[in-house]
């Protein structure tokens, strides 16, 4: 895949998972009140997977919301992206001094069924997908999960999750840790006070630094880019944290974050600049949530549905009678002065505020975050913090 045309693919995957970060963050929404965290790279992979299996409508229907477009070569297209990004952006970097990363994708196909050797071939060899053959599946998703995950995440499926009917689960994993390249001094962290949405306020770990950061501020919104220690390699890992000037303004700020796949792309930090009060609370989030309804949302129904066509998956007959019943996703992120360590089984003018350094940025109120490898634009996790003191 030419650099171009990945740069392309790499907006539409955003797009993708800042469409679900909006459903996910909007008032109407049950999680609107708790922190969230989630991979938008790994549903989005675990979906593109899923389109290697299906064909007719339940196809079109995915790769309409996943940025592939409904040409002829649209399922290649995602399914080169997925391979590109293992080989690029989630290799390990840990042995040569850069953040340690770990993705894998699985399938478990319940003992009665056989896999289609062109879907074998395209999960193993585009999205490197180990083969399971289970008798008792949640157990060893678990399983496999944790390992992955070095134990952040020790339960993606629960055993009432699963019944009798299961007969196939797509799962992948993914977990990060990287330092800061600039680490916060651990005497310099302080509670402070935090607003929470409903007005009222937490007293939170706040840490704190006098140096240099990069912060660009806009009229209504302000972004923090945390860059982790880089490896050996051309990777550059980084957390950014989105800012609303508003207090109130997180849903807001979500929605102009999602008005256009390039819209972080043209606001990211490219100079550190002198700060006066700079304070990022200290959190840590475990979120867990059914995500098939968001994806619905989003345009994707027949998977879901006796209509669907996943024909291209398994051998028939049974192939004619398989849908998708659950999408289920975990995720795990902790910030702190060392660094991060995370986890997870409109056309609108925008202008630059007018501003004499130094800058304040100080997160006492709900914002968005996400880690992002730099070099490529792939979004690892997305997530909101509306009360740094909530594990969950």
């Amino acid at each position: 895949m030419a650099t171009g045309d990945m740069r392309l693919s790499v907006a539409h995957q955003t797009g993708f998972g800042l469409r679900l970060a909006v459903a996910l963050s909007s008032p109407s929404s049950r999680f609107s009140s708790v922190n969230t965290v989630f991979s938008p790279l790994s549903i989005h992979v675990a979906l593109s997977l899923l389109a290697a299996g299906a064909g007719g409508a339940t196809r079109g229907q995915l790769l309409a919301a996943l940025g592939g477009g409904d040409g002829p070569d649209a399922a290649d297209s995602l399914h080169a992206l997925a391979e590109q990004v293992a080989q690029l952006v989630l290799a390990d970097g840990s042995e040569v001094g850069g953040p340690r990363v770990a993705f894998a994708d699985a399938i478990f196909v319940d003992a009665s069924l056989k896999l289609k050797p062109a879907f074998e071939h395209v999960a193993v060899g585009k999205y490197k997908a180990e083969t399971w053959s289970a008798a008792e599946v949640a157990g060893q998703v678990n399983s496999w999960v944790e390992k992955v995950t070095l134990g952040l995440i020790k339960e993606l499926l629960s055993r009432d999750s699963l019944d009798e009917t299961t007969r196939l689960v797509l799962a992948n994993a993914l977990y990060f840790k990287g330092a800061w390249t600039e680490k916060f001094d651990e005497s310099e962290t302080r509670d402070s006070e935090f607003h929470l949405l409903d007005g009222s306020s937490v007293q939170a770990p706040f840490m704190s630094s006098r140096d240099d950061q990069y912060v660009r501020c806009y009229s209504d919104f302000k972004v923090l880019k945390l860059p982790y220690q880089k490896g050996g390699d051309k990777r550059q890992f980084s957390m950014y944290i989105l800012l609303p000037e508003a207090r109130d303004g997180l849903w807001s700020l979500a929605e102009k974050l999602s008005s256009e796949p390039e819209f972080l792309e043209k606001h990211i930090p490219m100079r550190d600049v002198p700060v006066r009060q700079f304070k990022v609370p200290k959190f840590k989030i475990s979120f867990g949530f059914e995500a098939s309804d968001l994806v619905k949302g989003l345009g994707v129904q027949l998977p879901f549905s006796p209509q669907a066509e996943l024909t291209e998956m398994v051998d028939m007959p049974a192939g004619q009678n398989l849908s998708v019943s659950s999408i289920f996703h975990k995720a795990f992120v902790e910030v702190n002065e060392e660094g991060t360590e995370a986890a997870a089984a409109t056309a609108m003018r925008i202008v630059l505020c007018s501003y004499t350094p130094p800058v304040d940025f100080v997160a006492d109120h709900p914002f968005l975050f996400l880690i992002r490898e730099d070099t490529t634009g792939v979004v690892l996790f997305l997530g909101h913090v509306v009360n740094p003191l909530l594990a969950a």
